[in-house]
């Protein structure tokens, strides 16, 4: 009788002839976005954001941060809770208030994953007692930093990404990345710019099998895994935004946001697929009410799919989102998902952000 095991996570990551390629959707776990206020907007950030979630829409946007120093955290679970996303992170402005530097930490892993490789003994009985559990996770720590340039309204940042990822005892992989933005404010216009791993982000692959795993991988036809490089292609992100401020004391405010993300890595399953650039918008609204109270809304995640009758169609996620301020805390919720387009994976994502307050800088409002 065979030998059985559950499937590893790891298998995920590629065979052993491969030693330098690039894979679409690689390190996407950085691509599922911090903060409930950006995923109830659909990732629109580039342009407007201005707080310490900059650190990972665009780091030229912590030089409008008006704090002291501004700390967030997110705890998001997927698929039901079995996955399950953590974030925080801390900025600071150095002593002459237009540059900032930002240290955020994430992770996102599925944890209890039973390993059956020896479940069955090698004379054919079952021993239940041989059965563990590992976890499989990706972290990151991005250090980022901005500042203002010597013209008016243009701030520009970078990020430095930190990469590891691990699956058990099995593999890990570390990697490092760069990411270079920009915000331009032109009165009520907001322009951003975001060059993500502009200089190709890369991870080193390690696997680690003892003899016993790598025969009982052998008797059961399965690849074993070898040692290589994953590399990820860059990606630019445009955005525009016009803040809308209605009333005499301008306390009701409208602000939409319009990204594109301008994938290199070939043909993907978006609005605008063609080679070697793929087009991916996606668009955000906030309205706001003497800066208190906020209600979000944003669509995104064009995909065309079959249908049962072979038909294609045009599907569309939306996501919601609320927000309310209270002096310097800011509580935000949102209900999104990571692309299940049935909506029956629909996920209620809590963050927050707190700080001590600052004079607040001249040009930007929200």
């Amino acid at each position: 009788m065979k030998k059985i095991f559950l499937p590893f996570a790891i298998a995920v990551c590629f065979g052993s002839s491969a030693f330098a390629q690039f894979y679409k959707y690689s390190n996407e776990f950085l691509s599922i976005g911090v903060g409930a206020r950006a995923l109830g907007m659909s990732g629109a950030q580039v342009a407007t954001v201005s707080d310490v979630t900059a650190g990972f829409w665009n780091p030229a946007g912590l030089s409008l941060m008006d704090k002291k120093f501004e700390v967030g955290l997110m705890h998001s679970e997927y698929f039901a809770g079995i996955a399950k996303y953590d974030y925080a992170s801390v900025a600071l402005p150095l002593q002459d208030k237009n540059r900032v530097m930002a240290l955020s930490l994430i992770r996102f892993g599925v944890d209890d994953i039973p390993n059956t490789l020896f479940l069955i003994e090698p004379d054919g009985s079952i021993n239940y007692n041989n059965v563990t559990t590992f976890s499989v996770a990706d972290y990151a720590a991005l250090f980022s930093y901005a500042q203002s340039l010597p013209i008016e309204g243009l701030r520009a940042g970078g990020t430095l990404k930190i990469i590891h990822r691990t699956a058990g005892s099995f593999a890990h992989s570390w990697g490092v990345g760069i990411d270079i933005g920009a915000q331009y404010q032109l009165k009520n216009w907001r322009f951003g710019a975001l060059g993500k791993d502009i200089t190709t982000t890369f991870n080193a692959w390690n696997f680690d099998f003892t003899d016993q795993e790598q025969t009982i991988f052998s008797e059961t036809n399965n690849i074993i895994p070898g040692n290589s490089i994953e590399l990820t292609a860059p990606k630019i992100i445009l955005g525009a935004a016009y803040n809308f401020e209605f009333g005499k004391t301008n306390k009701i405010s409208l602000l939409p946001e319009i990204d594109v993300d301008v994938t290199t890595d070939g043909k993907r399953n978006v609005l605008i697929s063609a080679k070697p650039f793929s087009f991916d918008p996606h668009i955000g609204l906030e309205a706001g009410y003497g800066k208190t109270i906020y209600l979000r809304a944003g669509v995104g995640n064009f995909q065309r799919v079959r249908n049962i009758d072979s038909s294609k169609a045009l599907t569309v996620q939306p996501n919601i989102g609320i927000g309310l301020r209270i002096k310097t805390v800011d509580i935000d919720y949102a209900l999104t998902n990571l692309g299940d387009l049935s909506g029956s994976l629909y996920s209620h994502v809590f963050s927050i952000r707190f700080g001590v307050a600052d004079k607040p800088k001249a040009g930007y409002g929200r």
